[in-house]
């Protein structure tokens, strides 16, 4: 792995790169504990372990990755981490550490000055710093000049408050947003066909919450676009990132979410338990890679605290594998 990729764990700022005429910053919620099982599926736990080893309660170290854009006319923040608001319980599990503000606040960027915040989709652990629980007992917007976007099927799936994965979804992290009129939802060409009061996006009983806004169209500003990456939730989003080089080549990274959460999981077939479509995902990747690759795309890993960043090639058997080259800037 290139050292500019590398960090000690305890850095807040885990990368700060030239995209182009961007610049990209990869700052930190800290780390999080989860079941290795549950993070890799139906893969056994002899070969997973080989690549990132377990602790005595099955747990692996994992990262919460929040990417930084800057633009010059914008500064977009992707995903948000897990936040403040974990219950004693969950966080007693987790070991998760609320360190996205102090990671900002080294990388120089403040929470006034952040214009967009793109979450992929709306699981606790990439959206909780959405909001912040106050000493009052509410949650409000972290951000409060920023319009958030999040996918529209992720809430309406998250209403449904399903048995699988309810435990996933958090009206704090979202609510306080539509109360103030921060909150777009995207719809991808418009193929889900929500309208601003969809009764999918009906809160819980006895509450009620102005009128959503809907986007359909893929840009959240000039350079930076999502695109619909099934498998882990139908409504996933990935972030593209493009921006001009010298010499007028374009430069393209990807915040590729949970589709690929880390470099331990660039094979196909390594899918996670946490997955609700695996097939889907198994096909998405390989979709992924065959753009990826030949590209030469930056991937950006959400949960990898170790390598949050990385150029992917094929190796002699075929199989995607971290790289230490990429194109020159």
């Amino acid at each position: 792995m290139h050292p500019a990729f590398t960090k000690q764990d305890d850095e807040l700022v885990r990368l700060r790169r030239p995209l182009g005429d961007l610049e990209l910053i990869i700052c930190s919620d800290g780390t999080y504990m989860l079941d290795g099982g549950a993070m890799f599926g139906v893969v056994p736990k002899p070969m997973w372990e080989k690549r990132t080893p377990a602790d005595e309660q099955n747990r692996i170290l994992l990262g919460l990755n929040t990417v930084v854009v800057r633009t010059g006319a914008a500064v977009v923040l992707i995903e948000t981490g897990i936040g403040n608001k974990q219950p004693a319980k969950l966080r007693e599990i987790h070991q998760n550490q609320e360190r996205l503000p102090a990671s900002l606040a080294a990388a120089g960027v403040r929470v006034e000055e952040v214009t967009h915040v793109v979450n992929t989709h709306l699981h606790f652990d990439h959206c909780g710093w959405n909001t912040t629980l106050e000493a009052d007992g509410a949650s409000r917007p972290t951000f409060p000049n920023a319009r958030y976007f999040a996918p529209a099927g992720e809430l309406a799936h998250g209403r449904l408050q399903l048995e699988r994965d309810r435990v996933s979804y958090r009206w704090p992290n979202y609510d306080p947003l539509i109360e103030t009129g921060q909150l777009t939802l995207i719809d991808p060409g418009g193929r889900g066909g929500f309208t601003p009061e969809d009764p999918r996006f009906k809160p819980e009983a006895g509450k009620t919450l102005p009128p959503l806004r809907i986007q359909t169209e893929l840009r959240i500003v000039p350079g930076v676009t999502v695109e619909n990456l099934p498998g882990h939730t139908s409504s996933l989003l990935g972030v593209h990132i493009e921006a001009k080089a010298h010499g007028g080549a374009v430069r393209h990274a990807c915040y590729v979410s949970d589709l690929v959460p880390t470099h331990h999981h660039l094979d196909a077939t390594w899918v996670m338990g946490y997955d609700l479509d695996p097939l889907t995902c198994i096909q998405e990747r390989k979709r992924f890679w065959a753009r990826a690759i030949p590209e030469q795309w930056l991937v950006l890993f959400t949960h990898d605290h170790q390598v949050p960043a990385a150029f992917v090639a094929w190796n002699d058997k075929g199989k995607p594998v971290v790289t230490e080259t990429g194109p020159a800037e």
